[in-house]
């Protein structure tokens, strides 16, 4: 009996470890379904060769959590696999069949109880305080996730060159919006000393040796570096804003 209530006990252990190490994932950045996939695929070993995880472990911080799982996980796994094997090793029929029987109900019990999404809620919530007071470090945020670096968006620095197409004209404009670009910040040199304007506004002059901060999708960000004044300048900027229309066509329809 006392090999199977050990059992039990480190199933439940290792449910509630997958728990919060998924919880960590997703404080990380991750989203709710990925961080339970990666969590339970660390602790279990399974170790699936997916985009996902190569995600996952390019950053140190999930690289340590997954780490931490990997290595509770191999003990946790060989922990239940003794524990089962001690449970019904020289145990008569009847002995047999009853462990079998608790086994089965308390693992049903489990599998209700983990699967509850107020206590899934209620969990969080505990687990979130407790890591938040003693693993500070776990809250960041994925900037390459929140702006869809990895779906063809970018940010840019932008230098503008005195026979630049971006000199000498306001942001208004530009129109840069149009082009499906944001300005997030201009570097400027003022009186020997370099400022930072943030969040521009729409009268805000561009001069030459301005650096700009641009977000957008990296084609078209690559594109305005390049982009001369004059004639050609403004029937490349026509260009953009078409492609700009039509790229938001396209991702409105989930294409």
């Amino acid at each position: 009996m006392i090999a199977l209530i050990s059992l039990i006990l480190v199933i439940t252990l290792s449910l509630i470890i997958v728990r919060i190490g998924a919880t960590a994932l997703e404080m990380t950045g991750l989203s709710k379904e990925v961080a339970s996939f990666q969590a339970q695929s660390a602790f279990s070993g399974t170790g699936f060769t997916t985009s996902e995880s190569e995600y996952v472990v390019s950053h140190p911080v999930r690289r340590k959590i997954i780490r931490t799982l990997i290595f509770l996980g191999s003990a946790g796994i060989t922990s239940a696999i003794a524990t089962l094997v001690l449970t019904f090793v020289g145990k008569n029929r009847a002995e047999a069949t009853s462990y079998f029987i608790i086994l089965a109900t308390s693992l049903a019990v489990l599998y209700i109880i983990f699967t509850s999404k107020r206590l899934e809620r209620f969990m969080k919530r505990w687990i979130r305080k407790f890591l938040n007071r003693a693993f500070p470090q776990l809250r960041i945020h994925d900037y390459t996730q929140l702006l869809g670096i990895t779906h063809g968006y970018s940010i840019s620095q932008i230098r503008v060159k005195r026979r630049s197409w971006l000199a000498n004209k306001t942001l208004r404009e530009l129109e840069l919006d149009r082009e499906g670009i944001l300005v997030l910040g201009i570097y400027r040199k003022k009186n020997g000393k370099e400022i930072y304007i943030g969040v521009p506004r729409g009268d805000t002059m561009i001069i030459p040796g301005d650096i700009l901060i641009c977000y957008g999708p990296e084609s078209t960000l690559l594109n305005l570096s390049k982009r001369v004044e004059g004639k050609e300048g403004d029937l490349e900027h026509e260009r953009a804003v078409k492609e700009a229309e039509l790229r938001k066509m396209k991702e409105e329809l989930g294409d």
